[in-house]
């Protein structure tokens, strides 16, 4: 048996580092350990609950609004506020401006570099390049520029911002064609993320950590005018959805079908639901609210969360659902057979469940198919719509569950950036006709100061939930499960693999020096 270990992995949002025992060129056992510590439970503890809001989010610099509205519904929960009309669709806004820089960020520039090779692109010919982009439906670039480019790169011997991978592994079987396309969207998603990033100023004050979705709403209130602003920049970024995102990921696809085929994981999937609709019940948010077994959803609710510690670097009792939890840490040394992440072994009704947009769309879609309306809108291509098609596109029409796998996951993301571009312009219109149509309010006040409660939502990368205590007007309590809790799980009590390390066992490795495989199936999980 041999051992591939990527430690630091990189192009994540922390520190994270794998271990595998390879044999026969598979992977037999899998150690996930998550290598840093932040300890913002305890940080929160004796401040005012206005307070969490604000230093909740510093959790994450990639999804700091999905940690800011969770904390914000924990304390609205907890103190018996109801968010108005207006502070729905602002804050659904500011959370679609999120979810689409952070989809087309990871895609391009987090995972895309795991299958796309731009020094393979430099054997490309432009004429053939343009034909591909023609045939493949995806936006042309100047492709003959870019070529330049990368020309200039390789000959001086920098290569840059595409340094240092694994760029000789036989693994990166695109045609030099489709490299060079996906590499020039690779260079344009850098300035079409930042568009994205710009709706976020607008309505929040700045990027990256909001200022206005407060406890009871939002302290945005838009004009028609600004509301013209974000609308311009949502069709500036749907447009590039719709013409590279997802041609791109059509066009590459049929190249690595094989992911299809490992990488699923547990195949259990929770998803707390995002994006209100008017009833503000979780489980008819346009991504509901529900949990999956395989293709069967059921309800869930944060009660049915429990945390295990027993392989984790922490003293706090194990077992313990996160409203009675502790974030108590002892580091005892790295060991496999042992103690050996921060991360905590979060289970959902006792099972190794997956978060994340896989997940959101396996429970949408099993949603849908049940009858669920989740259009928003004639023009909407809802989760199944997408998920039909594309099926169809690969030439596997009736086959959902090739869904959980790599590929699978790599795809439910880009399909759900389709969706959220879509729905993200019938709430600009729903606003500006609310406005048009009188009176609209965006923030409530609480009547009391004491209470508790739990905000349960959805990050771009996954599931999030903040449970919060509130006494004499202070945090008494406060718990974290945060998206990459769900992912990076370590075994529980009975040695039951968390999601991620459950994803690598059965995957190939060519090469367990450049482990080309188990990278590409740490980063579908964006941890």
């Amino acid at each position: 048996m041999a051992r591939a270990v990527i430690d630091p992995i990189t192009r994540i949002e922390g520190h994270l580092r794998l271990e595998c025992e390879v044999q026969d060129g598979e992977v037999v056992d899998a150690w996930v350990s998550g290598q840093l510590y932040r300890g913002m439970e305890t940080v929160l503890l004796d401040r005012s609950p206005e307070d969490a809001f604000y230093i909740s989010q510093r959790i994450c610099g990639v999804c700091p609004i999905s940690h800011s509205h969770a904390s914000a519904q924990a304390t609205e929960n907890a103190l018996g506020i109801t968010i108005p009309e207006g502070g729905r669709l602002v804050r659904n806004l500011l959370e679609a401006a999120q979810y689409l820089h952070s989809h087309i960020l990871w895609f391009y520039h987090l995972a895309a570099l795991d299958y796309v090779s731009p020094i393979n692109a430099l054997k490309a010919n432009i004429a053939d390049t343009y034909d591909l982009a023609q045939a493949a439906g995806t936006r042309p670039a100047d492709f003959g520029a870019i070529a330049t480019r990368l020309t200039a790169f390789a000959e001086n011997g920098q290569l840059s911002i595409f340094s240092g991978h694994y760029w000789d592994h036989p693994g990166y079987v695109l045609p030099p064609e489709l490299d060079l396309i996906a590499t020039a969207h690779y260079l344009e998603a850098l300035e079409i993320q930042a568009v994205a990033n710009e709706i976020v100023a607008i309505i929040a004050g700045k990027f990256s950590h909001p200022m206005t979705s407060v406890p009871g709403g939002t302290a945005f209130v838009p004009t028609v005018e600004k509301l013209d602003d974000i609308l311009f920049r949502f069709m500036r970024v749907k447009e590039f959805v719709d013409t590279a995102l997802i041609p791109d990921t059509l066009a590459i696809a049929p190249f690595i079908l094989d992911a299809t085929t490992y990488g699923g994981g547990v195949g259990n999937f929770i998803s707390w639901g995002v994006f209100e609709k008017s009833s503000l019940v979780p489980e008819e948010r346009y991504l509901p609210r529900g949990f999956a077994q395989g293709l069967k959803v059921e309800d869930v609710t944060p009660d049915d969360v429990t945390e295990y510690v027993e392989h984790s670097w922490y003293e706090s009792k194990s077992g313990l659902n996160p409203k009675e939890g502790e974030t108590k840490v002892k580091f005892t040394g790295y060991d496999v057979d042992d103690r050996y992440s921060y991360g905590k072994a979060v289970r959902c009704k006792e099972k190794s469940t997956e978060s994340g947009p896989l997940a959101r769309m396996v429970v949408a879609y099993l949603r849908e198919k049940g009858g669920m309306d989740v259009a928003g809108g004639a023009d909407v291509r809802t989760p199944a719509k997408l998920i039909d098609s594309t099926l169809e596109a690969l030439g596997v029409a009736g086959k959902p569950e090739i869904l959980v796998s790599l590929l699978g996951r790599v795809a439910a993301r880009n399909l759900e950036a389709a969706y959220v571009a879509d729905l993200a312009l019938v709430w600009v219109n729903e606003l500006v006709a609310a406005l048009k149509g009188g009176d609209v309010k965006f923030w409530q006040a609480a009547d009391t100061k004491d209470g508790s409660g739990v905000g349960a939502w959805e990050a771009p990368r996954g599931s999030v939930a903040h449970w919060e205590g509130i006494s004499g007007g202070k945090i008494d309590h406060y718990q974290v499960v945060a998206p990459t809790t769900w992912i990076i799980a370590p075994r529980d009590a009975e040695g039951v693999r968390g999601p991620m390390e459950e994803s690598l066992v059965g995957s190939p490795c060519v090469d367990v020096t450049k482990p080309l495989e188990q990278l590409r199936i740490a980063h579908s999980f964006d941890p």
